[in-house]
This record gives structure tokens, C-alpha cells and sequence, in this order.
């Protein structure tokens, strides 16, 4: 499915966006993969990091999916798109509402209408825990882009476009997340704790990658992929980073949650259970009967108990504090 095909990535400097071109140039062999992001400067440096032997294989486009000309021209001739641009600083979009909105929501929009009238297959998009019974501004974008590229199977026609979203929680490490700052402050004597309480999911750059890969693999159009991940508890982080720092309760940030969620209640009646992972189905009457039988089938899935939820609180699978001193 990537062999000889041009690949597309918004976003494509971010975290998940280098990782995932990193691997497809070296496990497949792509015949172009074209960054789209906004930033002149993360372009330079991760052409730098990219062997020399690929270059001819990657484009670097500036950018902004809220352009929607500029993300036309930059989508043509593409086979496959990943859509991982987005903002996604919990604190600064409860400040800077409307910024997430024009480019988690308007943007995503952008993105689905280009690839419709270019007739691109299949487009898979980077989704959030964060997204599930949202509390804050940037979960709450992310669900309506989240139903933005479920509903636009509902009107591709007879193009062969196909949209899926993805959907998993924390990447460790990643730019922005607590590790870094854990780690930067690990000499204190005291870590700045949100709340004792406050468990995350947690998935590496790698699995999160994979994941996504072999989503493209099953995708049919207008599914959720969840995979089932661990969760930790903030303080076991804490702990693993720096055992012999107290802690300091500081208090959630604005539109922090406790525990974060994948599948809600109202969810788990239209999600089946497919072993390693679940998949959210799109609700009965936007897609024919036959379709969701597909994605069924593909996925070998048995539906979700009615009362079931997949929260990192009530996760059966924890990891320890030497798991996560191994992890990081």
C-alpha cells in the first residue's frame, strides 16, 4: 500500500509526522512523501536528520491547512494523507479559542474538501483521548474534526476516497508532554503534581506509527481505531524520573481531566472489540448496512458490552514504575 505511492503528511515536523516519515523510508519504499507544515525552520532541521540517500524522495512544503488553495496545490497527485497538523496546547487554546478552531476545525475541513475534489483513496487522521466527552476547547475541536472526516464518507459519491480517524492518548516524550518537564526538574526537591490522582494513557512514537499503518491496512472508511494501550499514574511517572523528590500539588491546569478517555458509555454501543484494539463504528443510518458489515468482518470484531467505557482509570493494563523507568 506505500510502495511507489505519494505519500502526503500535515503536520509532518511534529513529532508523529517525522517518525512516521522516518519509517516509511526505511521499511517501504514511497515514491514521494511531501511534508506540509508552517514552520521554514523545523523543516531545515529535520532535513538534516533525514539520510542523505532519501532526499530525493521527500518535499518540503510551507504551509497552512487553513489555506485552502495553498493546501490544494501541495495535495496533487497524492495516493494517501495522513492529517496530523493541528493545535494542540490545552492551556493556550482555553486563552486563544478561535485559533483552534480555524485549524483543528476549519482546517480539517480544508484537508477533507481538497482530497474529495482530487479524488485522493484514503486519508487517516490523528485524533485524541482528549476528544472523547471533550472538557476542553482542544478536545472539543478535535471530536468535530473527528466527525468532520467520519461524516465525509457519507458524501464522496462514487470517488473511491475513503476517511479514517485514529485515536490513541499520550505519546511519551513528545513535545509538549510532562516527561520532558519531569526530567528538567528532576534535581528539585519538589515535582509540580497536577493532582495524585491523575492517570494517562500512554503510547511510544513507534507503536503509535505501527498502529496508524496497520489502520491504513483495514481502514473501509468512517471508523475510529483505538488500539488498547497501558495507562500510568502521574505520580508512578513522577517517581520513575526522580524517586527521591517530594511532591507539590499545584491543581489541574484549565481543562485538565483526572483520568483521560477513548470510548465513552454512549460510544460502546456502536464499538466492537477486535482483541488488540477497538474500533468505533460510525452510527447506524450514515453509512449502508453492507458497510459496516465490511468493517466488521475486516476487523473481526465482537461488539462492546453496553455499559462499557475504556478510560485510563479503569484501564486493566497499568504500568509499573520500573516499566516506565525501562520506557524512559
Amino acid at each position: 500500500m506505500i510502495n511507489n505511492k505519494t505519500i502526503f503528511i500535515s503536520g509532518g515536523t511534529g513529532s508523529f509526522g517525522k517518525h512516521l516519515t522516518l519509517t516509511l523510508l526505511k521499511k517501504y519504499n514511497p515514491k514521494k512523501i511531501i511534508i506540509f507544515s508552517r514552520d521554514e525552520f523545523k523543516q531545515f532541521e529535520f532535513k538534516v536528520q533525514i539520510p542523505t540517500k532519501f532526499h530525493k524522495k521527500v518535499r518540503f512544503f510551507i504551509g497552512d491547512i487553513r489555506d485552502y488553495q495553498r493546501l490544494k496545490s501541495a495535495l496533487l497527485n497524492t495516493d494517501i494523507v495522513f492529517h496530523a497538523a493541528a493545535l494542540k496546547h490545552v492551556p493556550a487554546l482555553e486563552y486563544n479559542p478561535f485559533e483552534a478552531v480555524k485549524t483543528n476545525i476549519i482546517g480539517s475541513q480544508n484537508l477533507i474538501t481538497a482530497c474529495q475534489n482530487l479524488k485522493i483513496k484514503k486519508v487517516i487522521a490523528l485524533s485524541t483521548d482528549k476528544a472523547a466527552a471533550p472538557i476542553n476547547l482542544y478536545g472539543a475541536t478535535k471530536l468535530t474534526a473527528d466527525k468532520l472526516f467520519v461524516a465525509s464518507n457519507n458524501y464522496s459519491g462514487s470517488s473511491p476516497f475513503a476517511a479514517s480517524v485514529v485515536r490513541y492518548g499520550n505519546v511519551m516524550s513528545s513535545r509538549g508532554s510532562v516527561i520532558p518537564h519531569f526530567k528538567k526538574n528532576r534535581d528539585k526537591k519538589f515535582l509540580e503534581i497536577t493532582d495524585l490522582k491523575m492517570t494517562r494513557f500512554n503510547i511510544t512514537l513507534d507503536q503509535g506509527v505501527n498502529f496508524v499503518l496497520d489502520s491504513l491496512k483495514k481502514m473501509v472508511g468512517g471508523e475510529i481505531f483505538v488500539p488498547k494501550i497501558p495507562s500510568y499514574r502521574i505520580t508512578d511517572l513522577a517517581k520513575a524520573i526522580a524517586p527521591k523528590a517530594k511532591f507539590k500539588v499545584v491543581g489541574k491546569r484549565p481543562g485538565e481531566k483526572i483520568n483521560e478517555e477513548m470510548i465513552t458509555i454512549s460510544d460502546a454501543v456502536n464499538s466492537i472489540d477486535c482483541k488488540s484494539y477497538y474500533v468505533i463504528l460510525p452510527s447506524p443510518g450514515y453509512l449502508s448496512k453492507n458497510h459496516l458489515k465490511k468493517i466488521i468482518k475486516i476487523n473481526k470484531g465482537k461488539f462492546c458490552k453496553k455499559d462499557f467505557s475504556y478510560n485510563s482509570g479503569n484501564n486493566k493494563h497499568f504500568l509499573t514504575i520500573s516499566d516506565l523507568k525501562k520506557l524512559i
